[in-house]
C-alpha cells in the first residue's frame, strides 16, 4: 500500500500572509502604476515617473550607481554611495545577469524578499502565539504605510526577510543558519547590528552554551567585511559612516532638539514652530478643539461606551489631517517604545531585546530623519501591536484601513519624486 508523502506544513498555513502580501503589492502597483499618472496630468510639478521607473526614486538611484558603477569615495564632505551596505545591490546585480533591467531586478527582488519576510513570520508567531495574534500582526507588517519601502528599490523588504530569519533560527537554536543570517542582515543595512548584541544578550541569559556567543559574533561579519573592503579600496575602514553627515539635510536637527522639535510640530503647528510665534491660529484652535473632544472622550467613556473608539478614530484621523508626516513620525517612534514597554512581558528575550537594541541604534544617530522607516522594519514591533490588536479588534479594523489610505497616499508621492520618509 503506497503512502503519501506528508509535508511539514499545508498550504493553508500560508494562504493569510500570502494573501495580505499579493493585495497590499497590488494595491501599490496599481496606485504607482496607473493612479498617479492620472492624478499628474496638467501639473508640471506633479509628473510621475512611467513604468517600471516609477519604482526607482530617492535611495534607488544611488543603488542603481553601485549596481551599474561601483562604489565611489572620497574624504571631502561630500556624500558619496558609499553609505549604502552592499548586499542588496549586489543581489540586484545578479538578478541583471539574467537579462532583467536594474528596475525589474530591483522590484522584483525586494518584493519577493518581503513575501518570504511574511511567510516566515506568519509561521513563527501561529507557532508560539494564537493565529490571531500572527493574522494582525502579519497584516500590520503587510499595510503599514512603510512597507512601501518592501516593494520599491530599497532595502526594507530584503532587510525584514533576513533579520526575521535570523531571530526566528536564533529563538529554534539553530545557530549556524542564524549567524548567516545575521552576517548577511549585517551586509544589507547598519541596523543589522542589533542583531549583534541581541544573540549575545538572549544568550547570556538563557545559558545557551558556546555556538550561541558564537552567532553574536558571527552576525558581525557582514558589516566586518565591508568595512574591509572599504579599506582596501578606499583607505578607509569607516567610509560609510564618515558619508552620512553628507547626506543629512542643511536643516536637520540632532537628539533631543529634533524630537522636540517634532513633537511641537504636531502640538502647535509646523509654521508656528518654524517662526517661533503665532502665525498659523487656525492650527491652535483646531487643536484646542481636539484636546476638548479628547478629554470629553475620557470623561464620559463609560456613558458613551462604544461610541468611544468611534471618536477617538475621528479625532486621530483629524490629528493626522491638520499635521501631517510630524504626527505619523511621532506615532511611530513613541507608539514603537511604548508597545515594546507594554509587551515586554508577553515578548520572548530575544525579540524585547532585538527592539531596545533597535532603537538604541535609531536614537544614537541623533537623526529624527527616516527614523520612522527604521522602526517599521523592527519585526517585533508589529507583533507587540497584534497583540493589542488581538484584544481590541474593533481598533485593529480601523488601523489595517487607515493604513492602506495611507499607503496609497505614499505611493502616489513617490511616484511623483516627492519625499515619504
Amino acid at each position: 500500500m503506497s503512502q503519501s508523502l506528508k509535508l511539514p506544513f499545508h498550504y493553508s498555513d500560508y494562504s493569510f500572509p500570502f494573501k495580505m502580501w499579493l493585495l497590499s503589492r497590488f494595491l501599490i502597483g496599481f496606485v504607482i502604476l496607473c493612479l498617479a499618472p492620472l492624478l499628474s496630468v496638467g501639473d508640471p510639478e506633479l509628473q510621475s515617473n512611467e513604468g517600471w521607473s516609477a519604482f526607482a526614486a530617492w535611495d534607488s538611484v544611488a543603488y542603481k550607481a553601485i549596481v551599474l558603477n561601483g562604489y565611489v569615495y572620497a574624504n571631502d564632505g561630500q556624500g558619496y554611495n558609499v553609505a549604502f551596505f552592499p548586499l542588496f545591490p549586489l543581489l540586484i546585480r545578479l538578478l541583471m545577469q539574467l537579462g532583467l533591467p536594474f528596475e525589474v531586478a530591483g522590484t522584483l527582488l525586494n518584493s519577493v524578499a518581503f513575501l518570504g519576510a511574511l511567510l516566515i513570520f506568519y509561521r513563527w508567531i501561529s507557532q508560539n502565539y494564537t493565529l490571531k495574534i500572527a493574522q494582525w500582526s502579519t497584516a500590520i507588517l503587510a499595510w503599514c504605510p512603510f512597507s512601501l519601502f518592501c516593494t520599491v528599490i530599497y532595502t526594507e523588504g530584503l532587510f525584514l526577510f533576513l533579520s526575521v530569519s535570523a531571530l526566528v533560527l536564533f529563538q529554534q537554536k539553530k545557530y549556524i543558519l542564524a549567524s548567516i543570517f545575521g552576517a548577511l542582515s549585517t551586509a544589507t543595512r547598519v541596523t543589522g547590528i542589533a542583531l549583534i548584541p541581541t544573540f549575545f544578550l538572549a544568550a547570556w541569559q538563557g545559558k545557551r552554551g558556546i555556538l550561541a556567543y558564537l552567532s553574536s559574533f558571527l552576525s558581525g561579519l557582514g558589516i566586518l567585511a565591508y568595512s574591509v573592503y572599504c579599506w582596501l579600496q578606499f583607505g578607509e575602514p569607516l567610509a560609510f559612516v564618515k558619508v552620512q553627515k553628507a547626506w543629512t539635510p542643511s536643516d536637520q536637527v540632532f537628539w533631543g532638539e529634533g524630537w522636540l522639535r517634532m513633537l511641537s510640530q504636531v502640538i502647535f503647528g509646523f509654521i508656528n514652530t518654524k517662526y517661533g510665534t503665532v502665525k498659523d491660529l487656525g492650527y491652535l484652535i483646531v487643536m484646542g478643539l481636539i484636546i476638548v473632544l479628547a478629554y470629553g472622550l475620557w470623561h464620559f467613556r463609560e456613558k458613551l461606551g462604544s461610541k468611544v473608539d468611534y471618536g477617538c478614530f475621528f479625532l486621530i484621523f483629524l490629528l493626522w489631517i491638520v499635521s501631517g508626516n510630524p504626527f505619523i513620525n511621532i506615532s511611530m517612534i513613541g507608539g514603537g517604545v511604548y508597545l515594546l514597554w507594554k509587551n515586554r512581558n508577553k515578548l520572548s528575550s530575544v525579540d524585547l531585546f532585538y527592539g531596545i537594541f533597535s532603537f538604541i541604534i535609531i536614537f544614537s544617530s541623533g537623526r529624527t530623519g527616516s527614523a520612522d522607516r527604521y522602526t517599521y522594519a523592527i519585526a517585533p514591533l508589529s507583533l507587540a501591536l497584534g497583540i493589542v490588536l488581538d484584544r481590541y479588534p474593533r481598533w485593529g479594523y480601523a488601523l489595517t484601513i487607515f493604513f492602506g489610505f495611507l499607503l496609497s497616499l505614499y505611493s502616489i508621492r513617490f511616484a511623483q519624486d516627492l519625499w515619504v520618509a
